[in-house]
């Protein structure tokens, strides 16, 4: 398994952006699907952006592509969520999430599918 380490959460105004970090270790880390997902008071936990190592492929959730980018840096064994024009609805606390080697594209958005969780950030936007 991956261990991960959220940080870069806070309180931020509308229309505001932040970037959260997602520090791993172990040395599996660069042949891992890494995803984003969110969750916020009594709402399911919500698939954000996924970054695959093999051949660096990008998936985003409707609600938020245009809006964020995700992208990671295997020497730091970090990826990164870039968020900008955040709204009240992106209020969560976000997660990241790994899975050594490859994955289906049909089981990238679903959470279950991932081996290994980070402890969150909370994200709270603000009018």
């Amino acid at each position: 398994q991956v261990q991960l380490v959220e940080s870069g959460g806070g309180l931020v105004q509308a229309e505001g952006s932040l970037r959260l970090s997602c520090a791993a270790s172990g040395h599996t880390f660069n042949r891992s699907m890494v995803g984003w997902f969110r969750e916020a008071p009594g709402k399911e936990r919500e698939f954000v952006p996924a970054n695959s190592w093999v051949g660096r492929s990008t998936y985003y959730a409707d609600a938020v592509k245009g809006r964020v980018t995700i992208s990671r840096d295997n020497a730091k064994n970090t990826v990164y969520l870039q968020m900008n024009s955040l709204q009240p609805e992106d209020t969560a606390v976000y997660y990241c999430a790994a899975r050594i080697g490859l994955m289906r594209i049909n089981d990238i958005q679903i959470g279950s599918c991932y081996d290994s969780w980070g402890q969150g950030t909370q994200v709270t936007v603000s009018l």
